[in-house]
C-alpha cells in the first residue's frame, strides 16, 4: 500500500520553504526600496515636527522682543531727552523773565534817582504869579533891627503860600513879630521862613515837596497889610539870614 502527501490549504509548508519565501520577501523588499521608502517619510516628518515646535519659531519670536525692548528703550531716552529740553526752556525762560524784572527794577530804580534828584533840585517863588514889594536889607524904623531881614512878596489875604523846595518843616506857629510862620530846613542844609500867615497848613517833622501848599497869606503879627514874608537863612534862627532874591535865582527861580 503505498502513502501519498495530502495536498491543499491545509498543508503546512517545510521548514526550508519558509525560510528561503522568508529569505525572498526581505530580498525582494530591499531591491524595491520599500524600506528606504517608509524610512524616507518618517524622517522628513521628525525634521518637519522640530522646524514646527522650537528652534524657527523660539528665534523668530526672540527677535521681535528684542526689537520691542529697544524700541521702549528708544521711546524713553527721546522722552527723557524731551524731558530735560523741555527743563532747559523752561529755566532758560525763568532766567529771562528774572532778568527782564531785574533789569525793569534797575530801571525804575533810576528813573526813581532821577526823579528825586530833580525834585531836590527845583526850586519855585513862595507865592506863585507874585512879586517883590519890598526888597531884602531895606531900612525904616518898621523893623527893630533896623533893616528888612527878608523879602515882602504881594499876596492878598488867603493867598496861597508854597515850599519853595523839598524838605523838613522844623517850625510852625506863632512867632511874635512875625505872626504865624513856618520855618521849613531845606535838603541842602539851609532854612526857609514864611511870617505873617493867616492859617498854616503844615505841621513839625512833615516832608514838603517844591510847590506843596503850606499855609496861606495874611496879615498876622507886626504887619501893616496882607503880604508873605519871606526869608533864606543860614539856620532856624532868626539873625542868620541871607539874600533870599539871590538864593532863590541861584536855585533857578526867576523874580
Amino acid at each position: 500500500m503505498a502513502f501519498t502527501r495530502a495536498t491543499g490549504k491545509h498543508r503546512r509548508p517545510s521548514r526550508i520553504t519558509r525560510t528561503t519565501k522568508s529569505a525572498a520577501g526581505v530580498a525582494a523588499l530591499t531591491t524595491t526600496g520599500v524600506i528606504g521608502t517608509l524610512a524616507a517619510p518618517a524622517f522628513a516628518a521628525d525634521a518637519a515636527s522640530v522646524q514646527q515646535t522650537g528652534l524657527t519659531q523660539a528665534v523668530t519670536i526672540g527677535d521681535t522682543v528684542a526689537e520691542q525692548v529697544d524700541a521702549q528703550a528708544a521711546a524713553q531716552r527721546h522722552a527723557a531727552d524731551e524731558a530735560a529740553a523741555l527743563k532747559k526752556a523752561e529755566e532758560a525762560a525763568k532766567r529771562r523773565v528774572m532778568a527782564e524784572a531785574k533789569k525793569e527794577r534797575e530801571v525804575k530804580a533810576r528813573a526813581a534817582r532821577a526823579a528825586e534828584r530833580k525834585l531836590l533840585n527845583t526850586f519855585v517863588a513862595p507865592v506863585a504869579g507874585s512879586y517883590v514889594s519890598t526888597g531884602y536889607k531895606t531900612g525904616g524904623s518898621l523893623w527893630s533891627s533896623g533893616s528888612h531881614t527878608g523879602v515882602d512878596f504881594h499876596a492878598a489875604s488867603g493867598t496861597v503860600v508854597q515850599a519853595v523846595g523839598a524838605g523838613t518843616v522844623v517850625t510852625t506857629g506863632w512867632a511874635g513879630a512875625y505872626g504865624n510862620q513856618v520855618v521849613i530846613k531845606m535838603h541842602d542844609g539851609t532854612y526857609t521862613m514864611y511870617g505873617h500867615l493867616a492859617s498854616v497848613n503844615v505841621s513839625e517833622g512833615q516832608t514838603v515837596t517844591p510847590g506843596q501848599p503850606i499855609a496861606l497869606s495874611g496879615s498876622t503879627g507886626n504887619s501893616t497889610g496882607p503880604h508873605l514874608h519871606f526869608e533864606a537863612r543860614t539856620t532856624a534862627e532868626y539873625g542868620s539870614d541871607i539874600d533870599p532874591v539871590s538864593y532863590l535865582r541861584s536855585h533857578g527861580v526867576s523874580l
